[in-house]
């Protein structure tokens, strides 16, 4: 079933365009239209875990935007389960919930506490489930001991673990995530990403997720949707992107005594370290080459990696 449909969805800003004249500029304006969103068309149904990628100014904060009605569509089509997002009716709000990794949504001055007895009322969540839930989602995330401390007072990554419980608490159908890990710790990076992909599992959450960490996606969604200038580029199965990649490897190979690199000419180096070079190779050419360098030099250890999906990524928005 379908929770989200976008059709020829578009955006455009003006821009004021400087004319070098400081008094032309104070008096006249004149004004560029930018797309910011250009002719986008996707569908995403219940239940489903989706990236949303590009580069930056791709769109993708403005395409979330437009779907949770903080900014107005210039033309095409959303309806987000049913509704047209920007009339911000009631009954929608009680079902979206939005997290904004550059954003605060809890109040500062307030405890985390104190803001998710707020939320209670706000969304009228009975006492019993509140208190249930609450408990559920603090020890998925591990922050019950900072639930009476100012929200000033805590670590980003503490902050953003109750920014996501106070972005879930009324258990909301769809979870819109813009960069929910940015600044973050390892650790907390890691909890996060096994606390979203179990609601995700156990709740049926249908998620739509931006990010420029890769390992967000890969530990979190199914699905990759990618945009570059305000365009759909991509829309398929994160499994079946990889695919697409497989025929190409990257072999690393440990050095006792690192040649010099004149000595690979011929080679496709991606990386080098002290005592390491890492090739990428073709699938098929992976046995001989293989073969040749450990026969000429003293080998170490070996890695063989498939592509980074950091570098997939970047070789379609390149296409």
């Amino acid at each position: 079933m379908e929770v989200v449909t976008v059709k020829n969805l578009s955006k455009q800003f003006k821009r004021v365009v400087k004319s070098g004249n400081l008094f032309k500029d104070l008096f006249k304006q004149e004004f560029v239209k930018v797309n910011a969103v250009s002719d986008v068309s996707f569908s995403i149904d219940k239940g489903e875990s989706v990236a949303f990628l590009g580069p930056n100014g791709a769109g993708k904060t403005t395409t979330i935007k437009m779907l949770t009605g903080l900014i107005f569509p210039t033309s095409g089509e959303v309806s987000v389960l049913g509704y047209f997002p920007f009339d911000r009716k009631r009954d929608f709000l009680m079902r979206i919930g939005l997290v904004m990794g550059n954003k605060a949504g809890l109040n500062w001055d307030l405890t985390p506490n104190q803001s998710f007895e707020l939320l209670k009322e706000i969304y009228k969540i009975p006492a019993d489930t509140f208190k249930s839930r609450l408990k559920e989602l603090t020890e998925l995330l591990d922050t019950e001991r900072f639930l009476n401390t100012q929200v000033r007072r805590l670590s980003l990554g503490e902050r953003m673990k109750m920014e996501l419980i106070g972005a879930i608490l009324h258990q909301p159908e769809i979870l819109f995530l813009d960069e929910p890990t940015i600044g973050l710790d390892i650790t907390s990076k890691k909890k996060i990403r096994e606390f979203l992909r179990e609601i995700q599992k156990k709740h049926n959450v249908t998620m739509l997720l931006t990010s420029h960490d890769m390992d967000d996606i890969e530990r979190v969604c199914d699905r990759v949707i990618v945009i570059n200038k305000g365009t759909k580029v991509y829309d398929d199965s994160l499994e079946r992107l990889t695919i697409k990649y497989n025929q190409e490897k990257f072999v690393k190979f440990y050095f006792e005594k690192l040649p010099d690199e004149d000595e690979f000419k011929g080679f496709e180096i991606s990386n080098k370290n002290d005592n390491s070079y890492t090739f990428k190779v073709k699938r098929s050419d992976l046995p001989k080459i293989t073969e040749m360098i450990t026969s000429k030099y003293d080998v170490l250890d070996i890695d063989i990696l498939s592509t980074p999906l950091e570098e997939i990524i970047e070789d379609i928005f390149k296409k």
